[in-house]
């Protein structure tokens, strides 16, 4: 991969945390790029790291050492609130956990980061309803996450990642708290938002939801192992 182009590039990254009287290495010298559009699975088992390289990834840590730079931006030199504004613009996040506000019906999660960022309640409606439309709950528009299935939560919470026209859409075992069925449809929808040109970068345990990305990188003790590259097939899954 040419380093010019990588919309994600880490040079020699390490993060150190204190244990009690103890230091453990969560990263060690962790170097990787990853282009526009890409659909990148980071593999790896609990305590392996890859949580942590997420969270560098998501300008919401950073490391120790090393350099990172996103879109261009070298993240290591970003106070506080500048990290705050390009972790805004460039990812959007999606968790195994949904994180959507429980009284708020699936719109009003789905157009609060764009209402926070000051845009006109209209116009973040608007763009909201497009982005339910586009994982297909747009029915389900006014349904609060206790009247959704948990697939269906994991859509709005896709949405509400998508409707700030992220460069990154980083998604940290989304399909953890599914079931088969329901997994197998986000990862449709994983699938399908990468072939329209987003840049998916996935974290998961899971090898058969890895090999339905196009490349797996796979983390053990803090470093990163070889590589794999998958073709998709046309029905979407991985072989």
């Amino acid at each position: 991969m040419n380093d010019g182009q990588a919309l994600i590039l880490m040079k020699d990254i390490s993060k150190r945390y204190k244990m009690g009287d103890n230091e453990v290495a969560a990263l060690e010298n962790v170097n990787l790029a990853v282009s526009p559009g890409e659909f990148l699975a980071i593999l790896g088992p609990s305590g392996s790291g890859k949580s942590t390289l997420m969270n560098i990834m998501g300008c919401i840590d950073t490391a120790d050492s090393g350099e990172y730079l996103l879109a261009g931006q070298n993240v290591e030199k970003l106070d506080d609130d500048e990290l705050s504004l390009i972790r805004n613009k460039e990812v959007g996040f999606i968790f195994q956990q949904f994180n959507l506000l429980p009284r708020y019906q699936a719109i009003q999660n789905v157009e609060l980061p764009l209402l926070l960022r000051g845009m006109p309640r209209d116009q973040a409606r608007e763009k909201g309803e497009c982005m339910l439309e586009r994982v297909g709950l747009k029915e389900r528009a006014e349904h609060r996450p206790s009247e959704l299935s948990g697939g269906q939560q994991q859509r709005v919470a896709i949405a509400r990642a998508l409707v700030g026209d992220p460069s990154i859409l980083l998604a940290d075992e989304p399909t953890g708290n599914l079931d088969t069925k329901s997994g197998e449809e986000i990862m449709g929808i994983m699938q399908e938002l990468n072939s329209q040109g987003h840049t998916v970068i996935l974290i998961t345990h899971d090898l058969e939801v890895a090999r339905m990305a196009k490349r797996v990188v796979r983390m053990l003790d803090g470093r990163l192992k070889a590589e794999e590259k998958y073709e998709l097939s046309a029905t979407g899954g991985g072989r």
